[in-house]
C-alpha cells in the first residue's frame, strides 16, 4: 500500500471527551467547533495554510480581544479529516494512504490551500500522492470506496472518474503482461523480493476473471460506473458478464437457494440485503448484461428469472429476462425451466404461461431468421440454416420433455397444452417419441376427457415418425382412439413391407449379376436355393401380415356400423317417448333394435 509521511513533530494534540486541545502550553485564541467536536487551537498556524480559515478569521475578529469561534461543519470528512489538517498545520508527523487520502484533498480543497499559503501545501501534497495511488490497482479501490463518504466534493475534483478510469485501464489490459498486486479478501497479497529473488508464497497465474472479486467490494453506483467504463474500453462481452454473475450471486441471496447465507455479506452494513435492496440490484444488473446471444449462460439468466418473479420485480424486467431466454433457449436444460408458480390463485404447479412466452419468443427469432435468407444461398449460409435446423430441433424435444413433466398436473387444461405442443414444427420432430410420450402421460392424467378432444391431442403426433419401440407400446395403448391405433398398425405394416421390398430388390440384382457372370459354382448354387427358399418364406410372412390388416380393418368397420345402428336406436327410441308420453302396455313403440353381425 502506498505511504507518504508528512511533518517532523512529535505529537502535540490530545483528546479530552468531545475536546481536542494543543499541548504546547501557549493559551488557545481560536475555537473550531465541528459536529459535537471543539478543537482549541492557534490562529497563525491555521490563517498562514488555509485562504477559507484567514478570511473566517478576519471577518469573526472582535476588538474586544474574545476568543474567536468558527463553525466548520460543513467540511468533507468531518472532525477526522481536520484532526490531520491541523497536524499538518502544526508541522506534526502523520501518514498519508489511500484510505485518507480522498478526504484530505477535498478538505483541503475547501478550506483553500492552496500553494499561496505555504510552499508544498496541502492540495498540492494529496493531488501529488492521489497519482501514485492511480498507479496501483488496489490502493485505486481502496480509494474509491473513501469516495462514498465525500461523494459530491469527489465528483466536483473528478477523484471518482479518475479512479474508475484508473481501473477499466487496468482491467482491459492483458493480465499477462502487468504485475499488479491483486486483493486477497480486501487485503493485499504482494510477493516480498530481494535481489530479483521471490522471497514469498509463488502467486496463482492471472486469469480474466482476476478481478471480479476485487471490484465487488463496490457498492452499486459506482460498480455501475465501473461497468460501463469497461464496456466503452473494449472489454470482451463474457468477461464483463462473468463480472456481473460474480456481483449478483453475491449481493442477491434468493439466487443461492443451495448455499448457506452465512457466507453472503453486504459491502456496508455487513448483513443480508433486504428485498427491496436485491430487487433494485437485480433490475440494474439485468440492463447491464451483455445482450449478445450466448454471453450470458442460460441457467443463469433462468435463475434471474425466477428471483424476479420471487422478488416481484418490475414487468419490465420480467420481459427483459423472457425475452434473452428466448433468444437462447436451445442451450438450455430442462430443470431450470420448471419454474415453480408464486401466488395463491395459481392453478399449475409450474408456470406454462411464462414458458409459452419465451418459446413465443424464441420461435419468432427462429422464422425471421428464416425469412430473411435468400433462395440461392452460399456455403456459410448453408452452414447458419444446418445450425439452425439442429437448433429448433433441440428446442422441440425441450418441449416435449417439458410437456411430460407437466403433464401430470390435473390443472393442466387441453388447449394449454395443445397450443404448447401445435407451437413446434412439423419438420423440427424427425421422431415423435417424445411428443407421445407427453401425449400418453396427459391422458392417463385427465380421464376425462372427450373422444373429440382426445382425437385433436392425437394429431399432434405423426405417426410415421414413432420408433418401433414406440409403435408396439402405441398398438397395445387402451388410452389412445381406435383410430389411432389403426394408423399404427397400419405405418408398422408398410414400413415392413417397404423394408422386405427393398430386400427383395437387393437379392434380385445379385441373381440376375450372378447369371450374367456364367461362372457360379455349386456352393453359389447352394447359396442362391436357400436364399430363394428364405424369399418365399418372407412373402408367405408379408401376405399373412396382409390379411390380418384387412380382417382388423374389417373389423373397425363393422364396429362402427354396430355404433351408427345403436345411436339411431336410442334416438328414434327417445323421439318415441317424447310423442306419446309414458308407453302403456297396449301401446308401445314399434321400433325394433338393429341386428347385430
Amino acid at each position: 500500500m502506498a505511504l507518504l509521511k508528512l511533518g517532523s513533530k512529535s505529537e502535540a494534540f490530545c483528546c479530552e471527551g468531545q475536546a481536542w486541545r494543543c499541548k504546547s502550553g501557549l493559551p488557545s485564541d481560536i475555537t473550531i467547533e465541528i459536529g459535537e467536536m471543539s478543537f482549541y487551537l492557534h490562529k497563525f498556524p491555521l490563517l498562514s495554510r488555509s485562504g477559507l480559515l484567514e478570511k473566517l478569521m478576519n471577518e469573526s475578529t472582535k476588538d474586544d480581544g474574545s476568543l474567536c469561534v468558527l463553525q466548520l461543519s460543513d467540511i468533507p470528512g468531518g472532525a477526522k479529516a481536520f484532526e490531520l489538517i491541523a497536524k499538518f498545520c502544526y508541522g506534526v508527523r502523520f501518514e498519508l494512504t489511500p484510505l485518507n487520502v480522498v478526504a484530505l484533498r477535498c478538505a483541503s480543497e475547501y478550506l483553500q490551500m492552496t500553494n499561496e499559503y505555504g510552499e508544498e501545501n496541502l492540495v498540492s501534497q494529496t493531488e501529488s500522492f492521489l497519482n501514485d495511488v492511480f498507479s496501483n490497482w488496489t490502493d485505486t479501490i481502496k480509494a474509491l470506496e473513501t469516495c462514498e463518504e465525500v461523494l459530491s466534493y469527489a465528483e466536483e475534483l473528478h477523484i471518482v472518474s479518475r479512479c474508475i478510469n484508473s481501473l477499466a485501464m487496468k482491467a482491459c489490459s492483458d493480465s499477462k503482461l502487468l504485475n499488479w498486486p491483486v486483493m486477497d479478501n480486501g487485503k493485499d497479497s504482494v510477493r516480498d523480493v530481494w535481489n530479483g529473488i521471490s522471497t514469498g508464497t509463488k502467486t496463482q497465474p492471472m486469469t480474466d476473471d482476476w478481478w471480479y472479486e476485487d471490484v465487488s467490494f463496490l457498492s452499486l453506483p459506482l460498480y455501475k460506473r465501473l461497468i460501463q467504463a469497461v464496456e466503452d474500453g473494449g472489454m470482451r462481452a463474457g468477461n464483463i458478464s462473468g463480472a456481473l454473475v460474480f456481483y449478483a450471486k453475491k449481493y442477491v441471496p434468493l439466487m443461492n437457494r443451495q448455499s448457506s447465507f452465512k457466507d453472503v455479506t453486504h459491502a456496508k452494513s455487513g448483513s443480508t440485503p433486504s428485498e427491496a435492496d436485491q430487487r433494485a440490484l437485480l433490475e440494474e444488473i439485468v440492463e447491464l448484461l451483455p445482450k449478445q446471444k450466448g454471453v450470458t449462460e442460460t441457467r443463469f439468466l433462468l435463475r434471474l428469472l425466477r428471483t424476479a418473479m420471487m422478488l416481484q420485480a418490475s414487468p419490465s424486467c420480467r420481459v427483459n429476462l423472457e425475452g434473452r431466454v428466448g433468444l437462447q433457449l436451445d442451450q438450455a436444460i430442462l430443470d431450470d425451466l420448471l419454474i415453480p408458480n408464486i401466488g395463491y390463485t395459481v392453478e399449475t404447479l409450474y408456470d406454462i404461461d411464462c414458458f409459452q412466452r419465451i418459446l413465443d419468443h424464441f420461435l419468432l427469432i427462429d422464422q425471421a431468421s428464416a425469412a430473411v435468407s435468400p433462395c440461392i444461398m452460399e456455403e456459410s449460409q448453408l452452414i447458419e440454416g444446418s445450425q439452425s435446423l439442429a437448433s429448433i430441433t433441440r428446442v422441440a424435444n425441450l418441449v416435449d420433455s417439458y410437456l411430460a413433466e407437466v403433464a401430470p398436473d390435473v390443472n393442466f387444461k387441453f388447449p394449454k397444452f395443445q397450443t404448447l405442443a401445435s407451437a413446434i414444427p412439423e419438420y423440427a420432430r424427425p421422431v415423435s417419441d417424445g411428443i407421445y410420450r407427453a401425449i400418453d402421460i396427459y391422458l392417463k392424467a385427465h380421464p376425462w376427457l372427450t373422444d373429440i378432444e382426445r382425437e385433436q391431442i392425437c394429431r399432434l403426433m405423426n405417426c410415421q415418425k414413432l420408433s418401433l419401440e414406440a409403435s408396439t407400446h402405441a398398438a397395445q395403448n387402451e388410452r389412445l382412439p381406435l383410430r389411432v391405433i389403426v394408423q399404427v398398425l397400419f405405418f408398422e405394416q408398410l414400413r415392413l413391407r417397404t423394408s422386405i421390398s427393398g430386400w427383395f430388390f437387393v437379392s434380385e440384382n445379385l441373381e440376375n449379376s450372378q447369371n450374367v457372370s456364367g461362372a457360379i459354382g455349386q456352393h453359389a448354387d447352394n447359396a442362391t436355393r436357400g436364399r430363394g427358399r428364405s424369399v418365399e418364406d418372407m412373402r408367405e410372412r408379408v401376405s399373412e401380415l396382409e390379411k390380418e390388416c384387412n380382417n382388423m380393418k374389417e373389423e373397425f368397420q363393422k364396429m362402427v356400423k354396430t355404433k351408427r345402428r345403436w345411436n339411431i336406436f336410442f334416438r328414434r327410441k327417445s323421439q318415441c317417448n317424447t310423442k306419446s308420453g309414458k308407453p302403456s302396455e297396449d301401446e308401445t313403440c314399434q321400433t325394433v333394435p338393429p341386428k347385430v353381425h
